[in-house]
């Protein structure tokens, strides 16, 4: 089990989670152990720049949707470096990044159910 399964259960449930991930694969747009917050999405408004929590091939990540492929219900899951981590179904994408170290991203809150509650 890696160290994001636990944020994206949460997520999957419904609650918005704030957590500090590591690396620097996100860099600049997210540097090791910034304040980010993920609340749940409908994959099916994402686009091509947002920065979900997905599972890819077994592994969960924080990473940038970089291709959208709508007939298959599917996205495309990279770093920001350019490396491609592979293709994941909606049902894998748990949610998308709607905060960095309080920064609101552009346009995520209006990807984000009603539905969803807040949780640090």
């Amino acid at each position: 089990m890696g160290a994001l399964d636990g944020v994206a259960a949460a997520v999957a449930a419904g609650a918005t989670v704030e957590f500090r991930p590591s690396g620097s694969s996100m860099v600049p747009l997210i540097r090791s152990r910034q304040l980010v917050a993920v609340a749940p999405v409908d994959p099916a408004g994402l686009e091509v720049g947002d920065i979900v929590l997905a599972r890819v091939a077994g592994t969960v990540y924080l990473h940038l949707v970089s291709a959208l492929d709508r007939a298959r219900r599917r996205v495309q899951i990279s770093n920001n470096r350019g490396r491609v981590n592979g293709w994941t179904s909606h049902e894998r994408v748990f949610g998308i990044c709607v905060a960095v170290e309080g920064t609101p991203r552009a346009g995520a809150a209006d990807k984000v159910p009603a539905a969803s509650t807040a949780r640090p």
